[in-house]
């Protein structure tokens, strides 16, 4: 099965990962703890949101 792949970058986070992370948290009690189609979703873009807004660890030189 053949998946297609954007080329379009995902859009950097204007938030915070703990901005993002309360709407995750927010997400899950407003739907009891089972996502519908639509919330899951949301909570991929929300956890794909909250991955870009983690500080980037410096590298080793």
């Amino acid at each position: 099965m053949l998946h297609s792949m954007s080329t379009t970058p995902e859009p950097v986070s204007e938030r915070s990962a703990a901005e993002v992370n309360e709407e995750i948290r927010a997400l899950w009690l407003r739907s009891g703890g089972t996502l519908s189609v639509e919330q899951r979703e949301e909570y991929r873009r929300l956890v794909l949101e909250w991955a870009a807004a983690l500080p980037r660890p410096a590298k080793a030189a």
